[in-house]
């Protein structure tokens, strides 16, 4: 059965830092596309970062770029999203998701057909 489960939400301070998780099971995520996508409430869920099957083939949605780093732990079966100077505005459920091929709209959700439970994210002090 393949299956990503999403792991280091929590709540934390603006300008805190959380690391997120996306453990794989049933599959090797290094043959995979991953996005990380959030979604608050009332509101749409939005792409935030894309890391292609090659090397540094990464995206970043503007609202993050600079903040969020995704990486991949291959021998762990892992991506990571890395969150830095985290904002109110930056509170949601964060998903991870996985497309085999590298979609044309990195970013859209749509696009990717395995996803995560979610893990929330909150940003207050």
């Amino acid at each position: 059965q393949l299956q990503l489960v999403e792991s280091g939400g929590g709540l934390v301070q603006p300008g805190g830092s959380l690391r997120l998780c996306c453990a794989a099971s049933g599959f090797t995520l290094d043959s995979y596309a991953i996005g990380w996508f959030r979604q608050a409430p009332g509101k749409e869920r939005e792409g935030v970062s894309f890391s292609g099957r090659s090397a540094g083939n990464t995206y970043y949605a503007d609202s993050v770029k600079g903040r969020f780093t995704i990486s991949r732990d291959n021998a762990k079966n892992t991506v990571y999203l890395q969150m830095n100077r985290l904002k109110p505005e930056d509170a949601a459920v964060y998903y991870c998701a996985a497309i085999r091929a590298n979609p044309l709209r990195v970013l859209y959700w749509k696009s990717y057909d395995l996803w995560g439970q979610g893990t929330q994210v909150t940003v207050s002090s």
